[in-house]
């Protein structure tokens, strides 16, 4: 963990210590802004860690990250690309383990969403194609855009090393999945190679509390290695 940013550290306890003062280039920051002592927690975490981005689904869609994508909703983040052969497609086929044990709730009020690093080389088409092979379920968004705009998203979101060398290396991308609730600030990150059955409790605890963080014949599902 002492390799993890002091920001992806802290995100990962919660998204609870804002870097007040970054411009993400979203639409916010043409507008006219308030004073920061008059806006609410939610507005300077979404300021902070959450820019508004344009981004492109798998299906070609143009899509806000915070307007479309994670205001009020439960979600489920994490990053990739397609031609990836190491972390990225083991980490996938975990996460389709995760959405599963999650049943109906998945595409309905949890969300997933998997961020190209390559978007140079990760069309829509290459995203699609990617999601196919993995067998995604619904509510599950395959995402890429500009590279400047990934970039930001990424160093927003915590998912960086302390050391710009390995940084710099797509190959060695931090492995991590983070999941959050916008519409109460709750925020949280877990290692994306975790057993499937330990990241949907966590996900359930999380966003509906310890008494309902079971997930439902979770023993069906071996647990991921």
């Amino acid at each position: 963990m002492s390799e993890l940013t002091r920001r992806a550290w802290l995100a990962g306890a919660g998204l609870t210590a804002l870097t007040l003062g970054l411009d993400h280039g979203t639409d916010a920051s043409s507008k006219k802004q308030r004073p920061w002592s008059e806006m609410s927690a939610r507005e300077l975490l979404q300021l902070a860690h959450l820019p508004n981005v344009q981004l492109l689904t798998q299906h070609g869609k143009k899509v806000r990250f915070y307007d479309d994508l994670v205001k009020n909703k439960k979600v489920v983040i994490n990053f990739m690309y397609t031609n990836c052969e190491k972390q990225c497609p083991v980490v996938t086929a975990n996460l389709v383990r995760v959405q599963r044990l999650l049943h109906d709730r998945a595409g309905r009020d949890i969300f997933f969403y998997s961020i190209t690093l390559k978007p140079e080389e990760d069309t829509p088409k290459a995203l699609r194609r990617y999601a196919t092979m993995h067998q995604t379920g619904p509510g599950w968004l395959f995402l890429t855009g500009k590279a400047e705009d990934i970039e930001v998203l990424r160093r927003a979101l915590g998912f960086q090393w302390s050391d710009p060398v390995r940084d710099a290396q797509k190959a060695s991308h931090l492995s991590m999945v983070r999941i959050g609730d916008e519409a109460v600030m709750r925020w949280s990150a877990m290692p994306a190679k975790a057993s499937a059955n330990w990241i949907a409790t966590c996900i359930l605890a999380e966003m509906d509390g310890s008494l309902r963080a079971r997930p439902k014949k979770a023993h069906t599902i071996a647990p991921s290695a």
